[in-house]
């Protein structure tokens, strides 16, 4: 090729880039048109509107008006320097340089992102004004359409307000928890104060809060709440905002400086405030809105005769002796033909000052103890038929952990001998619990874990009876919500629901989304049946007699933690003279309509329940399920499914033999008696021993570290 034919060549190319160049842009500017005409109309009104969203329960009666609480709007000339450095600092940096669209820093951020790195996003402080105003914050949301809309109402906002006006708008219009909407509200409810009276470091603190304002709350997170003041702090030193002497001593300034006692102002009352946490919750991840910051109109699924019950049964004298005050208690009421949660309530003697807090009803990081048996080790073996029959035998025996020298010790350090897996679960015996789970795999046991909704990052054979994980995160293990929806899945069948406490909600332009919940096939008839007939002598003559209702067809199972050996010295209250010592007893329980989990503890691990304080799970089960009994739900019992057959006070498969696959010919004694394997404990044996696995949240769970005594009374 000569270089005349080249220069052509290359003419042509340059020619056609240039063209596509040209098309590639006007089609731009047709997608950009397209969508800017479609945005939303920008007023004024919108910008100041005081966000306000009304709960309603599942009757329709309206339960809260999160929003119109409290507002003290500020002024322009109320918006000290301090805050106004401070916002910029952690929002945008360049906020007085653009015009609402900032395209230097959507190439930082870019390039940052590229990197892994970079504190801020795109978005300047005006489209965050605007995404408050007219859009969802989810970051799921943030598609093509909607960032167009967003940054073409932002330079429309910056063209017909000053920068002043803007930072006016965003300081009266974020969320800053406890009911607080606007920075001024939240100055004088935290501090007594207004804005401009405030300190440097309280400054920074409100100006760093509008990203998380729950998580960043100083009076339930103020390890959280100071990183993220800091941070502000680091921000505007780096800026120059401040000097090296006001940065030292503001950052050394604990969080907790000037805060006053919050006082209650919910419109809403305080037996609602954990269930309303988890419909906020909800709603943001299914439809990407904010409750607290958009105005909407929610429709529940809480019963509020029922959450009242249980807030009467946590916090009154007249159902339950508490053995103390500080005793906590955290559980779930659920439809098990639908997943709705009609009550939810997460401790006892609630603060009625701080919104939306902890809500102990779904964390995972206390230990279920043996109410994981059924889900982790029966079921599993009743699906993939391991066992055909609830009178399949199994001994109860000396034995170690699978690949472990590792003994499992039965709460009562005693060996029944042989036994059928009805009565082990009756009578809540760890070996055979361990035994099953080995002869499942421990591969199949979270497969089926997952189809009720309960994960661990990975499994070891103490997960028998023990829902600790290796991982924290409320991913993983149980919790009172996790275990009322996985035992749902036994009382209607064998279909899981996913805990649903919201049904529909109706956005302020009129539109709106329904909550479906079609629920998916966990496991056969046959499986939810079986256990149910087994769970159901739990309360009959069981470890959960205490649990059970004259007339109230119902099953279930109790369980309980213990403290490992080298905790015991900590404990916070002598134990020496009790016969039961456990930071966590549980009960887990069903009737043909509802099922329910309770935890019972104390905030502090290291706090144990001792003797008579192992009953309040129980009872609290047995009152709140006796007030739901009154509609007749529970009079009838379950209906045993086609392929099953009764033979005495046995379940079995049609095609099966009542005998086990892992039961390898090992001889069969009857449980009535102890075997010649029955053994007492070891006079050095702790107290800690009586109870089931270790509720550590670490990596101590494996098989080989555990001391393996878990099970449960």
């Amino acid at each position: 090729m000569n270089k005349q034919t080249l220069m052509q060549a290359l003419k042509y190319l340059a020619s056609a880039l240039i063209t596509l160049l040209m098309i590639g842009f006007v089609i731009g500017c047709l997608v950009f048109t397209y969508y800017a005409v479609k945005a939303p109309k920008l007023s004024e009104k919108d910008l100041i509107a005081t966000t306000s969203s009304k709960i309603f329960d599942s009757n329709n009666n309206l339960i809260a008006d999160l929003g119109a609480e409290k507002r003290v709007n500020a002024e322009t000339s109320e918006i000290p320097t301090d805050l106004v450095n401070a916002i910029v600092a952690i929002e945008d940096h360049r906020f007085f340089n653009h015009r609402g669209v900032d395209f230097i820093r959507i190439a930082g951020a870019l390039i940052s992102n590229i990197r892994g790195g970079g504190r801020q996003g795109g978005s300047t402080l005006t489209q965050q004004l605007i995404k408050l105003s007219y859009f969802s914050t989810s970051s799921s949301d943030a598609t093509l359409s909607r960032k167009i809309q967003e940054a073409w109402l932002a330079a429309q906002l910056e063209r017909k307000a000053t920068k002043q006006q803007i930072l006016t708008y965003y300081v009266n219009k974020v969320y800053m928890s406890n009911s607080n909407y606007g920075m001024q509200t939240a100055a004088r409810s935290y501090y007594g104060k207004d804005l401009k009276d405030l300190s440097l470091h309280q400054t920074a603190l409100l100006a760093g809060m509008p990203q998380a304002p729950n998580q960043y709350d100083p009076y339930t997170h103020p390890e959280a709440a100071t990183n993220r003041r800091n941070l502000v702090l680091r921000e505007m030193h780096d800026l120059k905002y401040i000097t090296d002497e006001q940065y030292e001593q503001a950052k050394n300034t604990p969080v907790t400086d000037g805060l006053q006692s919050l006082k209650a102002s919910t419109s809403y009352p305080a037996y609602m405030d954990n269930y309303l946490k988890e419909v906020i919750e909800q709603v943001e991840e299914e439809t990407g809105y904010n409750v607290l910051t958009t105005g909407m109109e929610v429709y529940t699924n809480v019963n509020t005769d029922a959450q009242k019950k249980l807030w009467d049964i946590y916090n009154t004298g007249d159902y339950v002796a508490y053995p103390d005050d500080e005793m906590q208690v955290a559980s779930t009421v659920m439809d098990v033909q639908t997943g709705k949660v009609i009550a939810q309530l997460g401790s006892r003697n609630q603060s009625t000052n701080v919104s939306f807090g902890t809500n102990q009803a779904v964390e995972t990081n206390r230990d279920f103890g043996s109410t994981m048996k059924p889900i982790t080790d029966y079921a599993p073996a009743l699906e993939n038929e391991v066992y055909t029959s609830t009178a399949a035998p199994i001994t109860d025996a000396p034995y170690n952990f699978p690949y472990s020298s590792t003994p499992v010790y039965n709460w009562d350090k005693k060996y029944y001998g042989g036994m059928t897996i009805q009565y082990a679960i009756q009578e809540s015996r760890n070996v055979p619990a361990v035994k099953t789970l080995e002869a499942v795999g421990l591969d199949e046991s979270l497969k089926f874990l997952n189809r009720i909704g309960i994960n661990y990052p990975e499994m070891f054979y103490v997960n028998a009876f023990s829902s600790n994980t290796s991982k924290s995160g409320n991913e993983y293990g149980a919790s009172s919500e996790k275990m009322a929806a996985a035992y749902a899945a036994f009382a209607n069948g064998g279909t899981y629901y996913k805990p649903q406490y919201v049904n529909r909600v109706v956005f302020s332009d009129g539109t709106e989304k329904t909550f479906s919940n079609n629920g998916s096939k966990a496991m056969k008839e046959t499986t939810a049946y079986m256990m149910t007939d087994m769970m159901k002598t739990v309360l009959q003559s069981g470890t959960g007699t205490n649990a059970a209702i004259s007339g109230v067809y119902q099953a279930g199972k109790t369980g309980t933690s213990n403290y490992a050996d080298d905790e015991l010295a900590k404990l916070t209250k002598p134990y020496y003279y009790s016969s039961i010592v456990t930071p966590d007893e549980l009960f887990v329980g069903y009737t043909p309509k509802y099922s329910m989990a309770v935890w019972t503890g104390y905030s502090n691990r290291l706090t144990p329940i001792l003797d008579d304080g192992v009953k309040v799970a129980t009872d609290v089960y047995r009152e709140m399920m006796l007030y739901l009994a009154q509609d007749g739900s529970a009079s009838e019992d379950w209906e045993m499914p086609d392929g099953l057959y009764r033979s005495g006070s046995y379940v079995y498969l049609n095609s099966g033999t009542g005998y086990n696959r892992y039961y390898n010919n090992q001889q069969y004694y009857n449980y009535s008696s102890y075997s010649s394997y029955s053994t007492e404990a070891n006079s050095d044996t702790s107290a800690s021993s009586e109870h089931s696995g270790d509720s550590n949240n670490s990596s101590s769970n494996h098989n080989d570290s555990s001391s393996g005594d878990g099970g449960n009374d």
